[in-house]
């Protein structure tokens, strides 16, 4: 097949051609030859379709065109995370920005809210920088390893407290909890949530987390990046909050396997080798792609993935719309709760507190100490990092509590 490819090329004199398999029974195989002449896809053109503009899902974004020139629009709260490859200039980042602005050109910052993670400085940061900001970004634009292992601790901690409001409503999932609390805010609920965004309503907003660089991230801080993403990954849908995940080097040490079982729908653009595409796609093909935005979308539930054109997004229209959105406001900072570091040596006062329940317990875990305590995941794992570094409890035994060493 490979070899068939390369004679078509020839043939039809371009750069690639891909062959795939046709779905269903009918015994034929596709070949896709790239058009003699290009044609730019705006985004603009997208957004301004009746398909998008008549979208119902919760979080429409504009993926761009089909081979047959129709738009693709997908539900993000549907995926629910995108986990997304590419090599250097393959359309990636542009395709990053174009579904930000999807969001941005239909919800306010009541509905959704943005945490971005961009180790570069480039990409993310025209969404919050020099004292102007778009009012969706929930804390500053995280610019270093050890801001990005903080604010994942403080997306898991929102994910438990905001199951704890879910249960105190019984509601099952974001949707349901807004239809109860809305206009009915002192009947239900007692105290306003931290991220509540307006003073009129104790309406949840999704949170949608952008990491641009997953590659850096993991080279760097390896396990404090993977348990907590892995943990969103798995339990965040029901309450609001999604992940978009970018990388530009898509190996096996980056998108681990617990990584890639966690992101069931997946988009890959044009990859310098067949293992990376088998790594993303579990398929070749993405080495083929023509760049510039060409890319497949491997969504959930199918068994082949359909070949998109991403739409394009300058960024002086990216400057435009953040112009247009911008307050002169600095983000807030992540709480300082959050920004503590794994195993600093700081003190806690409720470390004392924390060894008598885990003493009188018999037993240690976070989920104990976040009961006992009512403090966040991040707080807690701390505190149990701080008892075991001390001699009071053992080291994790995996999902069992932990042995507790010291007597009552």
């Amino acid at each position: 097949m490979e070899n068939l490819e390369r004679e078509l090329a020839l043939l039809f004199k371009v750069d690639k051609v891909r062959i795939t398999a046709e779905s269903g029974k009918s015994g034929f195989i596709g070949v896709e030859i790239p058009n003699a002449k290009e044609r730019l896809v705006y985004l603009r053109e997208v957004l301004e379709t009746e398909r998008f503009v008549n979208a119902r899902g919760n979080l429409p974004i504009a993926l761009g065109l089909d081979q047959q020139g129709e738009p693709k629009i997908a539900d993000l709260a549907e995926m629910p995370h995108l986990l997304v490859a590419g090599a250097t200039n393959s359309g990636k980042s542009v395709f990053i920005n174009a579904i930000i602005l999807s969001l941005l050109y239909r919800f306010t910052p009541v509905d959704i809210r943005f945490m971005m993670i961009d180790l570069k400085k480039v990409e993310l940061s025209v969404y919050g920088q020099m004292g102007r900001a778009i009012p969706h970004l929930q804390y500053q634009v995280m610019t270093s390893a050890d801001e990005a292992v903080a604010g994942l601790r403080w997306a898991v901690s929102e994910m438990e407290a905001r199951y704890q409001l879910l249960a105190k409503v019984g509601a099952r999932h974001i949707a349901g909890f807004n239809q109860k609390v809305e206009g009915k805010k002192h009947e239900v609920i007692d105290e306003p949530h931290p991220i509540f965004s307006s003073p009129h309503s104790y309406k949840l907003p999704y949170i949608i987390v952008v990491i641009d660089e997953l590659g850096d991230l993991m080279s760097t801080q390896g396990r404090k990046i993977e348990v907590p993403l892995t943990r969103l990954a798995q339990m965040a849908r029901a309450i609001g909050i999604h992940l978009v995940v970018a990388t530009q080097r898509p190996s096996v040490d980056v998108i681990t396997g617990l990584i890639k079982a966690n992101f069931p729908t997946r988009i890959s653009f044009r990859v310098s080798s067949k293992t990376d595409s088998r790594t993303i796609l579990d398929r070749n093909g993405a080495e083929n792609l023509l760049g510039n935005g060409d890319y497949l979308f491997m969504p959930i539930g199918q068994s082949e993935p359909l070949r998109l054109q991403s739409p394009l997004v300058t960024s002086e229209e990216i400057k435009k719309v953040v112009d247009f959105l911008a307050v002169k406001r600095e983000p807030p900072p992540l709480p300082v709760e959050e920004r503590e570091e794994e195993g600093e040596e700081a003190t806690d006062e409720l470390y004392d507190d924390a060894v008598n329940i885990v003493v009188s317990e018999g037993q240690a875990s976070i989920s104990l100490l976040q009961r006992k305590l009512g403090i966040g995941y991040a707080r807690a794992g701390r505190l149990i990092d701080m008892m075991e570094k001390n001699g009071v409890v053992g080291p994790s035994e995996g999902s069992k509590p932990r042995r507790v060493l010291r007597d009552k």
